[in-house]
């Protein structure tokens, strides 16, 4: 590639120019400001459980959990509306000569020295300084012996210090912050994604009380409570909970397909795992393969696990900042490894467990064996199902790829966040799509048709089916989520009667076969509009493709939406409604999978009655349905706006 030349001087053009003054110092805070995806992940408006403002919150809670694990303040207040936060801890305070220095210098903070610290997550003393300087405003009051000391910043300039004043408060640090909306456009908290993160935070840590908005979270049995909290299916047997120093495990089965797993270091969720899990499952398999004394495949032994591990590790390393994936190798400097230490426990502790508990223990051997027939019935279906998808180009059919995805070891861990592929239903939404996809982290699965209700089938079928096969094959899911190739797999379809029935048919697939893709929150729903209302007067004149004619052209997802606009564009208002994602343009389509995509995360609790659910909408009783629909059809009248032609 040939550079740029200045022709008078005939040198790169670059180089003209590359002088003392081309060199830049950042200022700390502007430098977050400017590159905050070093900080913090990626950025968002809070309809996801990573997105930046949940990192926000997170740092502020772990240094005040760090207050409770040192054996300070067993209390934890939380204050939320949509845009603003407040944590109060009752630990030993800030020291009052600190109180600024540890929000607004990097490279300061508490923790390099102190042994017990040693064991946290926050060790780089980044993380306030982060929150106050991607805030609008960030207050701190440190309440301490009597005295408090309170800062007021924006956009991290120290905007007002109070002296040291007496207080009657006690002991404690008080921040407030609110993010700002420039940098996280349109933002919102949201209790789907607050609960489980304090939910988790009491459940590594018994004993603590966390009040959010006057409710009240605590937990006795830790991972014990997690597991319970979180499983959709009964266990076949009570969950085995063990503990020791720095460890802790609770691992029952249920009558479901793959492997689920919580995994935690320091308290941090590590979302997708590392070092300590990978440890954990083989241990895990290896422990139950030695006590049953059969040559079982680890496959066999942890179809249908759900299990939990949580360890603290010294000075942990974590493989991206924002720390959901473990790298080290040790527990600390001077410590074993993980793999010898996690094994080492679960050799000892599980193994005397089901000695001492064989009811338990014979649960699990039939679960195993039951799995090892069930695959080795399906093992002459599967290797020809997987020759079939091999053979079938689906680069070309099938399968539009991207560059990025999440089982590669090199790249960009944020454009893995961000890979995306889109199932959608007929050839004409997915070549719209396809036209105006972001090819480094968007790609497109295209349906043939309507797919099979999967509901009550069993693996061979699935296999047996072209659609799911290739399918499985994409999304590289076959042998568990842990391949998964896309961090977000996003359903798209029309929003009609069709395409609704599409979308359940998809759900029902992966609640029955992949559940633990739904609770790691990877499956969501496009949202498309439904309809276009423009002015017509400024399209006829510029073009329905000009910029010029943006402002006047307004995209609505609801019967709200269009009646605004239409309010707002009076007679001059021309609306389309569409029918469809094939009779989008793809210059229109481009608003949609773009930067300000709208998205429903499908979500998965224990309170859904999803068995219930599926069994009652996807199953055979046609007749049941047919009554339900008729006696809750509600009727409308047709209140839409006339407008002129």
């Amino acid at each position: 590639m040939s550079e740029e030349l200045d022709m008078e001087n005939m040198q790169p053009a670059a180089a003209v120019n590359y002088s003392e003054d081309a060199i830049q110092t950042l200022d700390w805070k502007e430098h977050i400001r400017r590159r905050p995806g070093m900080y913090i992940g990626k950025l968002g408006d809070g309809t996801n459980s990573d997105d930046g403002i949940y990192v926000l919150l997170k740092e502020v809670l772990d240094n005040a959990i760090d207050e409770y694990m040192m054996g300070f303040g067993r209390q934890i207040e939380i204050t939320i509306d949509e845009t603003s936060v407040e944590v109060r801890d009752h630990g030993r305070g800030v020291p009052l000569g600190k109180v600024v220095d540890v929000v607004s210098k990097m490279n300061t903070g508490g923790k390099y020295d102190s042994k017990a610290f040693k064991k946290s997550v926050g060790l780089n003393g980044v993380g306030l300084k982060a929150v106050n300087a991607l805030s609008t405003e960030f207050e701190i009051i440190s309440t301490r012996d009597g005295e408090f000391k309170r800062a007021v910043f924006a956009y991290g300039e120290l905007k007002q210090e109070s002296p040291l004043e007496p207080s009657d408060a006690p002991n404690g640090t008080l921040i407030r912050f609110t993010p700002d909306p420039s940098i996280f456009r349109d933002y919102k908290y949201r209790d789907e994604f607050i609960e489980p993160l304090l939910k988790n935070y009491t459940f590594l840590n018994t004993g603590l009380t966390i009040v959010y908005n006057g409710r009240k979270f605590h937990s006795r049995n830790g991972l014990l409570d997690l597991l319970r909290e979180n499983m959709t299916k009964e266990p076949l047997y009570p969950i085995i909970h063990l503990q020791g120093e720095d460890i802790e495990i609770a691992i029952t089965h249920a009558n479901q397909y793959g492997e689920e797993y919580y995994s935690f270091v320091n308290g941090q969720h590590t979302t997708q795992g590392g070092t300590h899990l990978s440890a954990f499952k083989e241990a895990v398999s290896r422990t139950l393969k030695d006590f049953f004394g059969r040559n079982f495949e680890y496959s066999d032994i942890r179809n249908g696990i759900i299990a939990a591990v949580a360890v603290k590790v010294e000075e942990p390393v974590f493989e991206s900042q924002t720390k959901t994936k473990l790298g080290s190798r040790d527990m600390g400097p001077e410590g074993p490894t993980i793999a010898k230490f996690v094994g080492d426990f679960i050799k000892k502790e599980l193994d005397n467990y089901l000695h001492r508990n064989l009811d338990v223990a014979d649960v699990i051997l039939k679960k195993v064996q039951e799995s090892e027939r069930d695959r080795k019935a399906m093992s002459g279906i599967t290797k020809k199902a997987r020759e079939k998808a091999k053979q079938v180009s689906l680069h070309n059919k099938k399968l539009l790829d991207c560059r990025v995805h999440l089982n590669d070891t090199k790249g960009d861990d944020a454009l893995k966040l961000a890979s995306s592929i889109f199932i959608t239903e007929g050839d004409s939404a997915a070549g719209s799509i396809t036209k105006i996809r972001d090819v480094a982290t968007q790609a497109v699965f295209s349906l043939r048709g309507k797919p099979l209700n999967t509901f009550g089938v069993t693996q061979k079928v699935l296999y047996e089916n072209d659609e799911f096969n290739l399918l499985q094959a994409a999304l590289n899911i076959e042998e568990g989520i842990d391949g998964l190739r896309y961090n977000n797999v996003i359903i798209a379809t029309d929003a009609d009667v069709d395409g609704m029935h599409i979308r359940l048919l998809m759900i029902t697939f992966f609640l029955q076969f992949f559940p633990d893709l739904i609770k790691k929150g990877h499956v969501y729903v496009l949202q498309t509009p439904l309809f276009r209302v423009r002015n017509k007067k400024t399209a006829k004149r510029t073009g329905s493709r000009n910029k010029a004619a943006a402002d006047d052209t307004v995209y609505c997802y609801t019967d709200e939406e269009r009646i605004a606009a239409i309010n707002r564009l009076g007679a001059n208002a021309e609306i389309t409604r569409f029918k469809g994602l094939g009779e989008i343009s793809p210059e229109e389509f481009r608003t949609f999978i773009g930067p300000d995509m709208r998205v429903d995360r499908v979500t998965l609790r224990k309170d859904d009655a999803v068995a219930e659910l599926l069994e009652f909408y996807m199953g055979k009783n046609t007749m049941d349905r047919q009554t339900f629909i008729i006696d809750n059809l509600v009727v409308e009248d047709d209140k839409d706006i006339a407008i002129e032609a």
